[in-house]
């Protein structure tokens, strides 16, 4: 009988041990199959032209942030808000060390602040427990916009100088008509002589 129950006992034992390792099999499966989908994706913005880029690449606190911003174009609402703040910082980085002299302009400077403003922006909502993924959406798209506006303000410059150098003409020195009449046939004397008496 001693040995009967201790049998019984033995084969409960054993039952109940083989019953909770197959449920912890099954929740560890449905966990498994479940996919988080919460990912925000924006178009790739402006990016610079061949000249641009070349001057800016010596500039490690813009290659910083370009490098760093991409992340943002495809990326979960939690992760920008855990990245929000390395963000702000690389970019007052940037700001505060314009390295290219053409880009020490007011304009450029000006989009410099803004952006800087909208990435600080971004990391005081990491703060806020009640955030919603749609403002987080939708300060993320203003961040990448406000970035391809900086960059079509640098193509802008670059492109401007371009068309400058490209003038045959020196705008700079003022051409002396009276120099160049040696050179004109006598129609084209009276002509100019005319316009000169108009003025």
């Amino acid at each position: 009988m001693k040995y009967l129950y201790s049998f019984l006992l033995f084969i409960l034992l054993l039952n109940f041990s083989c019953k909770k390792v197959a449920a912890t099999q099954e929740v560890t499966d449905v966990k498994d199959s479940v996919v988080v989908v919460d990912k925000i994706s924006f178009q790739l913005g402006e990016t610079l032209v061949p000249r641009a880029k070349e001057d800016l690449s010596k500039w490690k606190e813009y290659e910083n942030v370009d490098e760093f911003i991409l992340k943002f174009y495809s990326v979960s609402s939690l992760e920008a808000l855990s990245n929000a703040k390395e963000l702000a910082d690389l970019v007052k980085l940037m700001k505060d060390t314009i390295r290219v002299d053409k880009l020490n302009e007011l304009s450029v400077v000006a989009r410099f602040n803004v952006l800087h403003n909208e990435t600080l922006r971004l990391a005081d909502m990491a703060t806020i427990s009640t955030i919603k993924k749609e403002e987080v959406k939708e300060e993320v798209g203003r961040i990448l916009e406000l970035y391809a506006a900086l960059n079509s303000k640098i193509n802008t410059i670059y492109k401007a100088e371009d068309v400058q150098n490209s003038i045959e003409i020196d705008t700079e020195i003022p051409v002396n008509l009276e120099e160049q009449q040696g050179n004109l046939s006598s129609n084209q004397k009276n002509n100019l002589q005319k316009t000169k008496n108009r003025q």
